[in-house]
């Protein structure tokens, strides 16, 4: 009888990031650290399995591993005294995790979830020799839904992790030893990959933070596809600030990689947040869904956030492609061998699943992403009225009972705000809320534009304080990290000074909305300028003028415009008017609209009103 992953206590030592770094800082012996975590891992022995593994830190390739890695890093710390420097070269020096089955590993097995297709890997993914380059520790490979096809994690001839909540419900999956590793402390984040939600659902059953990147941000070179165009590495911590710091770890372009797409992207929103939530959620009431939907739609609000109802029908209608649609067909391009040759070696839902590639024609793969790209068009406005989307990760948290008696339907019902995300090119964050009346962890996802990951992460910090939740399983309040931690890259934003038609809610502000600006502050020149109505523009303008004498101070916005944006935005801006350097009324300089000095002969002075919009009330 397999150990079930609900019964298993807090290890000792180290939790989170923060924690492993002020081990090494203060002069612990990290080696030592990761021997005690390993030791309290495998407690149980061979005698009663953990289902959490595939491959256990005390298998014989694992424990050869380990040793070799134990030793290196003993090598390095006796080189290195100065903690400071070894920190700084080393960022994640003896911090324990694990990858899921399906990331290969030189010198290890990689099964994915399936005895007879496994193999010794060549060489390790991308996102692994990252890691390793980073000073942490592998201590082993994590269970998952065969060829991480499903959202259950219940698809394995390995075994089937639980909920580390409760022994009844099933872990989510397909990424579920991971999310169950974390959850318990086992170890401070752990890598995961995510087609439909594979990243999210476990973290919202095992009451972890569940970061899914950009498609393309992260490397998936090394990795086996499940659907090759759609795929994402996750990550899966106790907090937010630990997933960001690995995520900084492992992004970037990868040549290796023909998905590789990195934009470093957007660094947050300083404005009060728009949040779209669907007009109808889909919630268990025998579980207490709404009641803890409620509470995290209060949490949203406590932020400064307001809310938006959304219909998600288009959204509903993009995540049925996934397994409705031609797509399941990248699944078969993997397993077409094994599927022909020895169907048998397949879990049998599995194989239903992926042999329905078998009646998609090429006609319907064409048709289907004619369908794709017409929701992509139509859907990308959808920034232009909210800035991020909060979903709950999943409509219900199944037991292993209703997944055996309805695998199929019962797997479907999870991916409902998880399947369009990848299809659509958009970032996701799930974050713990509460626990539901029924004890069972409940959270919400976050779903921004493309390259909003650092944005996310950032908000996810704020959130996770806000909500006060204990971390996974391990009974230990969150709190802030005590110690530095790496930062994912963003891109480098230029300040821009707005007067006019560009200020929130005017009519030219989605110039600024679309090319991913934010809103830093509002604020006023120095007193050093006139402002002048300008005839004959449409929408309306004003010009803003320096003037050597008799200023006045002037309302502006300030706006953080992506630099790469820039040239595009300034083909936008008309004359008379022209991008310059601003005063504010603090003494910074900033760029600003300016307006040609010949273009306000005859314009209406305004400056009494102290600003655009005040003139434009007065009207």
């Amino acid at each position: 009888m397999p150990r079930d992953t609900a019964t298993f206590q807090r290890p000792t030592g180290p939790l989170t990031l923060s924690d492993w770094r002020q081990a090494a800082r203060a002069g612990a012996s990290v080696s030592q650290l990761v021997r005690e975590r390993v030791a309290q891992a495998v407690a149980g022995g061979d005698a009663v399995p953990d289902v959490a593994w595939i491959l256990p830190p005390d298998a014989p390739a694992m424990q050869a591993h380990l040793a070799a890695r134990l030793a290196e890093l003993e090598a390095l710390a006796a080189a290195t005294p100065d903690r400071a420097a070894l920190l700084a070269r080393w960022p994640l020096f003896g911090a324990p995790f694990v990858v899921k089955d399906n990331i290969d590993v030189a010198g290890l097995p990689t099964t994915a979830a399936c005895p007879a297709f496994a193999h010794t890997a060549t060489r390790s993914a991308t996102v692994v020799t990252k890691l390793l380059e980073a000073g942490a520790v592998l201590i082993g490979k994590s269970n998952l839904d065969q060829f991480a096809t499903g959202l259950v994690g219940t698809r394995s001839p390995y075994g089937q992790p639980t909920s580390t909540w409760s022994a009844d419900h099933v872990s989510g999956g397909s990424s579920s030893g991971s999310a169950v590793l974390v959850s318990r402390g086992t170890v401070p984040f752990a890598l995961g990959t995510d087609t439909a939600g594979s990243g999210r659902v476990p973290a919202g059953f095992n009451h972890v933070v569940g970061l899914k990147p950009t498609p393309g941000r992260v490397s998936s070179a090394g990795v086996l596809p499940a659907c090759r165009s759609l795929d994402c590495v996750s990550v899966f911590a106790l907090t937010a600030d630990d997933a960001a710091a690995v995520l900084a770890v492992i992004e970037g372009a990868d040549a290796a990689d023909h998905y590789s797409r990195y934009t470093p992207g957007m660094a947050g929103w300083n404005h009060a947040l728009r949040i779209g939530v669907p007009a109808s959620p889909l919630l268990d009431a025998a579980q207490g869904g709404p009641a803890a939907w409620a509470a995290a739609e209060e949490l949203a609000r406590q932020l400064g956030a307001t809310l938006v109802p959304i219909d998600f029908g288009p959204l509903h209608a993009v995540a049925r492609l996934l397994y409705d649609g031609p797509w399941v067909a990248e699944r078969h391009t993997v397993v077409q061998a094994l599927l022909d040759t020895q169907p048998e070696a397949l879990d049998a839902t599995v194989a239903a699943v992926i042999a329905q590639a078998r009646g998609f024609s090429a006609t319907d793969t064409f048709r289907a992403m004619y369908q794709l790209k017409a929701a992509q068009a139509e859907l990308a406005s959808l920034w232009q009225q909210v800035d991020l989307l909060m979903v709950p990760t999943s409509p219900r948290h199944p037991t292993r009972a209703e997944v055996a008696a309805e695998p199929v339907a019962a797997n479907a019902a999870l991916g409902a705000y998880t399947n369009f995300v990848n299809f659509l090119g958009w970032s996701a964050l799930s974050l713990p809320v509460t626990t539901t009346a029924t004890g069972l962890p409940f959270s919400a996802t976050f779903i921004g534009q493309a390259d909003a990951d650092v944005a996310l992460a950032r908000f996810g910090a704020r959130w996770q304080a806000a909500a006060a939740q204990p971390m996974g399983a391990t009974g230990v309040a969150f709190a802030p990290p005590a110690e530095a931690l790496p930062k994912p890259a963003c891109e480098p934003m230029l300040t821009l000074a707005v007067v006019g038609a560009h200020l929130q809610g005017l009519p030219l502000n989605g110039q600024l909305l679309e090319r991913g600006a934010l809103l830093q502050e509002a604020t006023t020149t120095a007193a050093r300028y006139r402002l002048y109505a300008l005839p004959g523009t449409t929408p309306r303008k004003p010009g803003l003028q320096r003037v050597a004498s008799g200023g006045a101070a002037i309302a502006v916005e300030l706006w953080a415009m992506p630099q790469r944006h820039l040239g595009s935005f300034l083909a936008l801006i008309p004359p008379p008017l022209g991008l310059g350097s601003l005063e504010l009324a603090d003494g910074r300089q900033v760029h600003g609209f300016l307006c040609e000095a010949d273009a306000l002969e005859g314009a209406a002075d305004i400056s009494h009103h102290g600003g655009w919009r005040a003139y434009l009330a007065s009207h």
